[in-house]
């Protein structure tokens, strides 16, 4: 495999790649804010009265009303490991459709669809 081959490729990929560096490169200069951040918002996504899938619908919902491309994406590729349905999926876009309006809605059917398609058929 030549090194063209290797490289990632992929939109959804490389942009949750650039995340992680980013993440890594915070986390050298202050790591007790990137593990305070970190610790935070993992016990946030466990499984509790709420479960991870219904959690993992709702972060996906408020970053797409805060149009944040990032936590769509992300919070989309956990949607598809924690099993949610493409039914459930497109009924959280349409909630935040709801409150969000036309912003929500084209965030919604463009980039976190088109997420969804890859990392469902990934």
């Amino acid at each position: 495999m030549d090194s063209r081959e290797e490289e990632i490729v992929n939109y959804f990929d490389q942009s949750i790649l650039e995340f992680k560096e980013g993440t890594s490169r915070f986390e050298a200069k202050l790591p007790k804010v990137t593990k305070g951040y970190f610790e935070f918002t993992e016990a946030c996504f466990d499984k509790g009265a709420i479960a991870k899938k219904e959690k993992q619908l709702i972060a996906l919902g408020i970053s797409i009303y805060a149009q944040d491309e990032y936590c769509i994406m992300y919070h989309t590729k956990g949607c598809v490991e924690n099993g949610a349905s493409e039914e459930e999926f497109m009924e959280a876009i349409a909630v935040s459709a709801a409150i969000g309006g036309g912003a929500a809605f084209s965030q919604g059917v463009t980039l976190a669809m088109d997420t969804f398609d890859y990392f469902t058929h990934k």
